[in-house]
């Protein structure tokens, strides 16, 4: 009787293994993951996209950072360096069951998850620094084996499934780059002469558009203090069409420069991170109205920062319930049908 409890007991430990981490919970309304230093190191954190309830997820003394929605919005990617290295982690979307994606540890660093949109795959920036390498890996959940893909920093996959766009650099400036994940082809739409640098893609759930950050002016030849502040002063948020057609500016050139740019699922608002009163803060700009809306507002006797916004919208997610039918099919192509 003893040994019958005893192996109840086991396989109920085995399936929860197998089958909790798919029924836990996604948000039901609207949620931002963002950056903030403001318990002394990066940590993790959720709030409502009017600011409000921000919730600090990872709640650990090492740093926390870069965190991504997954498809269903159900679990969390994210970097960290609690295991002695920069690598990847994923905990559900209340920050709860953290655990490590790789089981092998490695020298080099890992950056800038992106999630596929069927939620079985990711891919990361991996930084060799003995060997001076960085290179664009793509992996699958639950394996250890990676594969290399051409390189772009700062990935994000398309909702359609098809490519992962980033930036490359070269002597004039940065370029954004698609690269088609069937014939690993890479296309850089927009021209240096439209816009020199082009930074930190980030996609709408159509996939017909994207915000990115950029900069219109080239870099000066001579770099003093001074010149190289007021170049670095004119980064800002632009949106444009996958194409590269319909550049828009967004926000004007004014104050310090502007960090990553998050578009909304539904394309209507962007979220972006810049410096005001010491302080660096979150801010929401409806794309249509061009009202700002300043979402964090921490300060304190040092620099403290919010930064790397990414939405989840339920409204562009698949069902949080497993439905086998649908795990090849991506959001994106959900919400257009």
């Amino acid at each position: 009787m003893r040994l019958k409890m005893i192996f109840s007991l086991i396989f109920s430990v085995l399936m929860c293994v197998g089958v909790c981490q798919v029924f836990a919970e996604a948000p039901t309304t609207p949620k931002i993951l963002f950056t903030s230093t403001r318990d002394g190191n990066d940590e993790v954190y959720m709030m409502n996209p009017d600011g409000s309830e921000q919730v600090n997820l990872t709640q650990h003394p090492t740093e926390d950072f870069e965190a991504a929605w997954s498809p269903t919005g159900e679990q969390i990617l994210f970097v960290s360096d609690r295991g002695g290295v920069r690598d990847l982690y994923v905990m559900d979307a209340d920050g709860s069951n953290v655990r490590r994606v790789f089981k092998r540890k490695i020298k080099a660093t890992k950056r800038g998850p992106t999630w596929s949109p069927d939620g079985k795959r990711f891919a990361y920036v991996h930084r060799d620094w003995d060997r001076r390498k960085f290179s664009l890996h793509l992996g699958r959940f639950g394996e250890e084996d990676v594969e290399s893909l051409p390189y772009v920093g700062s990935p994000a996959w398309s909702p359609d499934g098809s490519e992962i766009v980033g930036n490359v650099s070269h002597a004039l400036g940065s370029r954004l780059t698609f690269i088609n994940l069937d014939t690993r082809d890479r296309e850089q739409p927009l021209p240096d002469k439209t816009l020199p640098w082009q930074y930190l893609p980030s996609w709408s759930a159509a996939g017909d558009r994207l915000a990115i950050t950029g900069n219109k002016h080239p870099r000066p030849a001579i770099l003093d203090r001074d010149l190289h502040e007021a170049w670095n002063d004119k980064f800002t948020v632009y949106l444009v069409n996958r194409d590269g057609t319909g550049l828009r500016q967004l926000v004007e050139e004014a104050g310090p420069d502007i960090g990553v740019a998050a578009l909304s699922p539904d394309g209507s608002e962007v979220l972006y991170a810049q410096e005001i009163n010491g302080n660096e803060q979150l801010f929401k700009l409806d794309i249509n109205t061009g009202v700002r809306t300043q979402l964090t507002h921490i300060g304190g006797p040092f620099h403290q920062a919010n930064f790397q916004g990414d939405w989840f919208d339920p409204a562009y997610a698949l069902p949080v319930s497993p439905q086998p039918d649908l795990l090849t099919t991506t959001w994106g192509q959900l919400k257009k049908e």
